[in-house]
């Protein structure tokens, strides 16, 4: 590993040690060596950022960064900014509750193509900030929704959103969770297309149907799936949602109706924005987290 990442690491680590951070989120994806022979004598948890699906974890003779860490947290494989980087890596450990809502937890980041770390960020998830817009309950992002799922509609958000179909942008609403609550509180506008698939060919967990969901992800209307990941409908009006939060946010009717229904269930609803690309999460009626499409490679 070169000195000046070796060096940036146990910055990091001060800090997080002064901090009395419970997790250190290390981005190790520029790092061309993973030796750390460094002592260690922290208390806090490493959590390993990744977008790669296959990890070389060894070094012939030599102690590596992954002896050292508690887990891995895998993001999807396309350009995001640092600050989108650190947004997914948090809500992805709090969605599998590797971190808990309050904890202070240290970021160190970088960028793919540079081989080098360059950002360290240190982030209180109990306290609203850049990262953490609205009123976020990270305590309970996940509450009644499996996290395997939650996962995955946000790992295709992000990617339909920065790939669009066929070159051209994507905008549309997955809702997940109190799924029969949200079925009596819209309507459906087109002869539903995942009619006929069984229950685990529709699940979201299943790679056909993620290719579906894209495959269908210009559809006008809402996408609702089951707590359990089971996509029920596509192209559905949220019609309950239109009069509870004109007032409450600038944006358009797309994401008006997440934060209505959110607000009238306890259903998540991720927003991909045909005009920016940016993704936001709704819940309880607020915005609880945005990413912003990349507009270049990092």
């Amino acid at each position: 590993m070169k000195e000046t990442n070796v060096k940036f690491i146990k910055a990091g680590f001060e800090l997080a040690a002064t901090r009395n951070a419970s997790a250190v989120l290390l981005y190790i994806d520029p790092l061309e060596k993973t030796v750390f022979d460094e002592k260690w004598d922290y208390n806090f948890k490493l959590y390993l950022i990744t977008k790669r699906k296959k990890l070389d974890t060894t070094e012939k003779h030599r102690k590596t960064i992954f002896e050292r860490a508690t887990d891995i947290i895998t993001i999807p494989k396309i350009p995001v900014s640092r600050t989108s980087l650190a947004k997914l890596a948090l809500v992805l450990g709090i969605s599998n509750e590797k971190i808990k809502y309050g904890d202070t937890v240290v970021c160190i980041l970088g960028a793919f193509d540079s081989a080098l770390l360059d950002t360290i960020l240190c982030i209180n998830t109990g306290v609203e900030t850049e990262l953490i817009s609205g009123k976020l309950a990270l305590g309970n992002i996940c509450e009644g929704i499996s996290p395997a799922v939650f996962q995955a509609v946000l790992n295709l958000c992000i990617e339909l959103a920065e790939k669009g179909r066929e070159g051209k942008p994507i905008g549309t609403i997955f809702v997940v969770g109190d799924e029969d609550k949200v079925l009596g509180l819209s309507k459906q506008m087109i002869y539903n297309p995942f009619k006929g698939y069984t229950e685990e060919e529709r699940n979201i967990l299943n790679a056909q149907m993620k290719e579906t969901l894209r495959e269908f992800s210009t559809l006008d209307g809402a996408f609702i799936i089951s707590s359990d990941g089971a996509v029920i409908t596509g192209g559905r009006f949220l019609s309950a949602a239109a009069d509870v939060t004109k007032s409450k946010y600038r944006f358009g009717s797309r994401h008006l109706a997440a934060a209505g229904i959110t607000a009238l269930t306890k259903a998540i609803a991720f927003v991909i924005s045909e005009s920016t690309g940016d993704v936001r999460i709704f819940k309880n009626g607020d915005l609880i987290m945005e990413f912003e499409k990349s507009t270049k490679r990092r």
